[in-house]
Order: C-alpha cells, then sequence, then structure tokens
C-alpha cells in the first residue's frame, strides 16, 4: 500500500500489515469498497505463530506496508494487541497533541474524518510549510510521494526509500493526517525502513 492511500499490487515484503475489513470476493479480487471499518490498524507480520491464507473468503484483506511512515500517511495507527507497546505509545502521543481524553474508538472515528474526503472517497490533503511537518510524515514532491527526515526528503518506493534530496522550500501537499502530524510532533516515533531511518 502507498503512502497516498492507494492499494497496489507488488512483490515487496513491508515491515508491517493493514486492515481495513473485508475487501475482495470469494475469488480474491478487490471489489470497489476500500474499507469497511473505522478502525485501519497496522499489524506485526509475525504474531503468536498464526497463519493465514492471503485473502481468505470472508475474512480481512490483508494490506501490506513497506514501514510504519508508510502506514500513517495512509491512515492506520498501531494495532492494539499485536503491537500494543506502539499502541499505547501512539495513544500517549495523541494524547498530548490531539485529544487528551482518547480511546481508541475516538482517535478512529477522528482519523476516519481526517483522511477521506467525503463522497469522493479519495485520501484528504493539506498545504503546509514543510519547515512546520515532523519528521516521518509523508509529502508529495514532484509528483511522488516523500519522507520527511531533518534537513532533507526520501523518495518513497515500495522496495525502499530513494537517496536524500533537499527540503523543499515551496508549500507542499501532505500526505499524513493531520491528526498524525500533530501525534508525530508531541514525540511519537514510527519504524521507517531503510539506512535513512
Amino acid at each position: 500500500m502507498a503512502p497516498t492511500g492507494e492499494i497496489m499490487s507488488h512483490p515487496a515484503r513491508g515491515q508491517l500489515m493493514g486492515n481495513r475489513g473485508c475487501l475482495h470476493d470469494d475469488n480474491g479480487r478487490l471489489r470497489q469498497a476500500r474499507w469497511k471499518t473505522k478502525a485501519w490498524i497496522s499489524c506485526q507480520l509475525e504474531f503468536r505463530g498464526r497463519r493465514r491464507r492471503i485473502m481468505s473468503p470472508r475474512s480481512y484483506t490483508e494490506l501490506f506496508f513497506l514501514d510504519e511512515a508508510t502506514a500513517l500517511a495512509a491512515g492506520h495507527r498501531p494495532c492494539c494487541e499485536c503491537r500494543r507497546e506502539a499502541a499505547m505509545a501512539f495513544r500517549h502521543a495523541w494524547q498530548k497533541g490531539v485529544a487528551e481524553v482518547a480511546r481508541m474508538s475516538e482517535i478512529d472515528a477522528t482519523l476516519h474524518t481526517a483522511r477521506i474526503v467525503p463522497h469522493t472517497r479519495r485520501q484528504r490533503r493539506i498545504s503546509a510549510d514543510i519547515r512546520d511537518l515532523p519528521a516521518g510524515a509523508f509529502i508529495l514532491h514532484d509528483g511522488q510521494p516523500h519522507l520527511v527526515r531533518t534537513g532533507c526528503v526520501l523518495p518513497w518506493s515500495p522496495d525502499g526509500y530513494g537517496m536524500p534530496t533537499a527540503r523543499p522550500r515551496i508549500p507542499v501537499t501532505v500526505l499524513t493526517p493531520a491528526p498524525i502530524l500533530k501525534t508525530l510532533a508531541a514525540g511519537y516515533r514510527p519504524e521507517m525502513a531503510g539506512a535513512f531511518a
């Protein structure tokens, strides 16, 4: 899955798996729906020896992410079961940056409003000065997703990040939902793939 929220087919193995409910039919083909629940989560690839067949009939659709920064840009939060420590750290930073009292259901509802434009089913994007963005956020730069790091941006691909380039000096289109930007600014540190993380 891309930071733009697009579901894509690619052989690269990411660091995390995501879940938005069952998005496929019994033959493993994606349907039109891109979510069936507001609880968009990111999970470990291995947990307690569980085994699944990808796109099992009448079960959730597995979505894979290069890393957690990618998952956050697509609007997914850490799973409370398999990534409990990360989920509690995310919630703690959310309480500092977004809302003091926050149950996961409230976080999911707030995120859903922030990540989707009503009636279009498209990713909500905002414009911002890159100097105001925390490390770990995603922007569009030259039409491609880029990870924001201190002093540079890294071009994203399903296989990993490219070489660092200078941060753009113009307002940028931000892919990461606004409440997650505040959570990152409040101290949440996502797992990021590659040598530049």
